[in-house]
């Protein structure tokens, strides 16, 4: 099948990974398919520099989901991207990260398949990988981890969800949408048996003006996001690996602090 970037195929949808934030990150295809859009269906914290590569004619329409709140149901998104493309619209579907990474591009070709209308899929540099390279924290490690796994903190509530044996020695999970759930989080690893002791990193902002990388220890992984008001978009890394990286020792602060206090 010819590439749909072909100018000359109108009516169709390429889906984009525009990748953890920064645009030096996006990839030269991803690029080239906003050169060619009509309509720009984007989620929220897209740069808008990223926008900006797209014609200055090309609609630009946000659909931007936030924890409890949406622009648009999903239904509606994929509605929204149908009939566009009926018209005869090269539509770039804009997406966070990679597509196919906890960002729906699955549902959303499945419904284009579904209408008889054609779809592309341009795969972009995923939010954990970003983050992780920011902050020097390597995923994988001969030494320390030789599995990585990626789960949702909020998908379909963390009581519904069995992560037993992704978390670990010698193993990595990475979790995107936990902030919010960060205690119950670090309580349902402990229950399942991972050590309060095990490193933890959140990288906040990865990639993006105003990034952090902070690290703990399990059990204090609630209290610290608490503590030091972390906001989204952010991930969680448990694993070994954390001890690898750039992050800053924030439980070894807070006991340094608790120590002059109490002197």
């Amino acid at each position: 099948m010819a590439s749909l970037l072909d100018p000359t195929a109108r009516g169709r949808v390429i889906l984009v990974g525009a990748g953890p934030g920064d645009p030096g990150l996006l990839t030269v295809r991803a690029v080239e398919a906003l050169k060619t859009a009509d309509v720009v269906v984007h989620d929220g914290l897209i740069d808008p520099r990223v926008l900006d590569i797209a014609p200055p004619s090309a609609q630009r329409i946000s659909v931007a989901k936030q924890r409890a709140r949406h622009t648009l149901p999903q239904e509606a998104i994929n509605a929204l991207i149908i009939a566009h493309v009926k018209t005869g619209a090269i539509v770039i579907r804009l997406k966070g990260g990679d597509p196919f990474v906890f960002g729906r591009g699955g549902e959303e070709v499945e419904a284009v398949r579904a209408a008889g209308l054609p779809v592309e899929v341009i795969p972009g540099v995923s939010a954990a990988l970003g983050c992780a390279a920011e902050a020097m924290l390597p995923l994988t490690h001969r030494d320390h981890s030789s599995a990585v796994s990626f789960v949702a903190g909020q998908c379909k509530g963390l009581t519904e969800q069995d992560w037993s044996g992704l978390a670990g020695q010698g193993r990595t999970l990475v979790i995107y949408m936990g902030i919010a759930t960060a205690t119950d989080i670090a309580d349902k690893l402990m229950a399942d048996g991972v050590a309060p002791d095990m490193p933890v990193a959140v990288l906040e902002r990865g990639t993006l003006q105003g990034s952090r990388a902070i690290r703990t220890l399990l059990a204090d992984l609630g209290a610290m996001v608490a503590r030091e008001a972390v906001k989204s978009p952010a991930i969680i890394v448990v694993g070994e690996v954390v001890e690898l990286s750039d992050a800053e020792d924030k439980l070894a602060r807070w006991a340094r602090v608790a120590e002059d206090a109490a002197a």
